[in-house]
C-alpha cells in the first residue's frame, strides 16, 4: 500500500450540487432559491438582530440607567472583621496582602475600611480607602491608618 492508493471511505463524499447552470441541470432558473424576495437577490445580508420587519427585541425593550464607566469599585472590610483576625491570627499589621492571604479579597481589587463593629486592639491598618469612622475607631485606640 502506497499513497497513490488512497481513497476516501465508500459513501463518505457526495459531489457537489451544481446549482444555477442551466434547465437541464434541474437546479436552473431560481437556483433553489425560490421567487423573489431579498433572499433572493446577490449580495443579500441580513443585519444582526433583523427580526422580519417586526420591531426588534433590542428596540422593544425600554432602556433606563446609565453605568458610570470611572468608577471606582473597592472590596469593603469592616473593622469587625479585621478584629477576627487579630484575635485569631494574632496579627498586628494589616494590609491588602494580609487580607489576599486569608481569602478575604482577590489580589486585583481595592481594599476599603469600614467602621462597623468595634476594635479592641492596637494595630496598623493599610488600605486604599478608609471611611471616617474607620479612621476614628483606629486612631482613637492609637493605631495608624496609612492609605495606599
Amino acid at each position: 500500500m502506497d499513497l497513490s492508493n488512497l481513497k476516501p471511505v465508500k459513501g463518505s463524499h457526495r459531489t457537489k450540487k451544481r446549482i444555477g447552470r442551466g434547465e437541464g441541470s434541474g437546479a436552473g432558473d431560481t437556483a433553489t432559491k425560490g421567487h423573489k424576495g431579498a433572499k433572493s437577490r446577490s449580495g443579500y445580508s441580513r443585519k444582526a438582530g433583523f427580526e422580519g420587519g417586526q420591531m426588534p427585541l433590542a428596540r422593544r425593550v425600554p432602556k433606563y440607567g446609565f453605568k458610570n464607566f470611572n468608577r471606582v469599585e473597592y472590596q469593603a472590610i469592616n473593622l469587625d472583621v479585621i478584629q477576627v483576625l487579630v484575635d485569631k491570627k494574632g496579627i498586628n499589621a494589616i494590609d491588602p496582602d494580609v487580607l489576599i492571604s486569608n481569602g478575604l479579597v482577590s489580589k486585583n481589587e481595592l481594599v476599603k475600611i469600614l467602621g462597623r463593629g468595634t476594635l479592641k486592639a492596637k494595630i496598623s491598618v493599610t488600605a486604599h480607602a478608609f471611611s471616617e469612622s474607620a479612621v476614628k475607631a483606629i486612631e482613637a485606640i492609637g493605631g495608624t491608618v496609612n492609605r495606599i
